[in-house]
C-alpha cells in the first residue's frame, strides 16, 4: 500500500478495537517538539521547566499557576492551547471522540492544532486508499488552498507552497524566471497520480477542481469516509455541475463563502458566482436523519473566499448534519 502523510504523526498513534487512534506518549512528544512549544533560548525558568517535565513524562499535570508563571504572554497562550488540546484527547481517550468534543464544546484552539486533528483522522479513515486524486483533494480538510485560473478551468494549489512561491519572486526575481511560479507545478491527473504519494508530505501537487470531475469525485469521497468514520453513519456524496432546481430543504455550507451562497439560494436570490463546489449528500439509512427531513438530500456548498483561497471548515460537516441524535458524533 502507499504511503502517505507521515508528517501527521499518524505512525506514532495505535488503533483501539473500533479502529480510532488512541492518544501516546509518543504522539505528545512529537507535538511538545514543534516549534510553538519548544521554549526559546530566552525562556523563563518556568516555561524550561515545564517543558522539561513533560518531555520526561507527557501526561504530567501543570496546574494554571505554574503556567500563569510565565513571564512570556505569547509562551501562557500557547502552553494554556496544547494542555487544553492534550487534556481533552486524553479524557476522551481517542482522537476522534477527542476532536468531536472540541468541535461540540466549541472550544477555542488554534486552527493549526485543529488541522493537525482533522489531518490525523483523515490518514486513519483513509488508510488503504490507493486513489490520489482521494488524498490530494482530502487535503483541502486541513490545508487552505489558493485559486489559480489556467485555460478557463479552476486550479487549486496548496496555498502555504504558494506563499513561499510568491515569497522567492519578490526575493530573487532570477529564480522566479525560470522557476514559473505556481504554473510550474504539476496538476495530479492524465497519467501523473503515481507520482503524489513520494511528495504528499510536501503538498506540491494541483488539483484540477474545475476541470477534472475525478478531481471532485475525489473531494466527495474524502468527505464520506469522514462522516462515515466520526459518526458511524454510511452516506454517499456525489458532485452536481448544477445549482438550480435542487430541493434545498438542508444545506451545509463547508466554508463561509459556502454558507452565504446557501442561504442567498434558501432565500430565492441567485446563487453567488463563487460558488466552486455543490455536491449532494444522502444517509444510507434515512432514519438516522431528524424526521421532517428523512430521505431528503443534504446539499455541500463549497464556495471562493474574497481573497481566491478555498478554506474548508470539515467541522461544519458534523455540526450542520441533520442527524436525529447529535450526540452519535464519536
Amino acid at each position: 500500500m502507499p504511503e502517505f502523510w507521515v508528517a501527521s504523526g499518524h505512525h506514532l498513534t495505535r488503533l483501539d478495537s473500533a479502529g480510532r487512534m488512541l492518544v501516546t506518549d509518543e504522539l505528545l512528544l512529537a507535538w511538545l517538539a514543534r516549534p510553538e512549544i519548544v521554549p526559546p533560548v530566552d525562556a523563563c525558568a518556568t516555561e524550561r521547566a515545564v517543558h522539561a517535565r513533560l518531555m520526561a513524562n507527557p501526561r504530567a499535570p501543570v496546574p494554571h499557576l505554574e503556567r500563569a508563571a510565565m513571564a512570556d504572554p505569547d509562551a501562557r497562550e500557547n502552553w494554556d492551547f496544547f494542555l487544553t488540546l492534550r487534556d481533552t484527547l486524553l479524557a476522551a481517550g481517542t482522537i476522534e471522540a477527542g476532536y468531536a468534543q472540541i468541535i461540540q464544546d466549541g472550544l477555542r484552539l488554534p486552527v493549526v492544532f485543529l488541522n493537525q486533528l482533522v489531518q490525523l483522522i483523515l490518514r486513519n479513515a483513509l488508510d488503504g486508499c490507493q486513489d490520489a486524486q482521494v488524498i490530494r483533494a482530502a487535503e483541502l480538510m486541513f490545508r487552505p488552498q489558493r485559486s489559480h485560473i489556467k485555460d478557463g478551468k479552476l486550479l487549486l494549489a496548496d496555498e502555504e507552497l504558494v506563499q513561499a512561491l510568491e515569497a522567492e519572486m519578490h526575493t530573487s526575481p532570477l529564480t522566479a524566471m525560470f522557476s514559473g511560479g505556481i504554473d510550474s507545478l504539476d496538476v495530479l491527473g492524465g497519467g501523473t497520480e503515481w507520482t503524489y504519494w513520494s511528495r504528499s508530505d510536501a503538498h506540491t501537487t494541483v488539483l484540477n477542481f474545475g476541470g477534472d470531475p475525478e478531481a471532485r469525485k475525489g473531494l466527495a469521497q474524502a468527505m464520506a469516509v469522514f462522516i462515515s468514520h466520526m459518526t458511524g453513519h454510511s452516506v454517499t456524496i456525489t458532485p452536481q455541475t448544477r445549482a438550480d432546481d435542487i430541493d434545498l430543504r438542508w444545506f451545509v455550507g463547508l466554508d463561509q463563502t459556502g454558507t452565504a451562497i446557501g442561504n442567498d439560494l434558501w432565500k430565492g436570490a441567485e446563487p453567488r458566482d463563487t460558488m466552486v463546489g455543490l455536491f449532494r449528500l444522502d444517509f444510507a439509512d434515512p432514519s438516522v436523519m431528524l424526521s421532517d427531513l428523512a430521505g431528503h438530500p443534504v446539499w455541500l456548498i463549497l464556495g471562493l473566499g474574497a481573497d481566491m483561497a478555498v478554506r474548508v471548515k470539515p467541522q461544519n460537516l458534523l455540526t450542520g448534519l441533520p442527524l436525529a441524535s447529535p450526540e452519535s458524533l464519536h
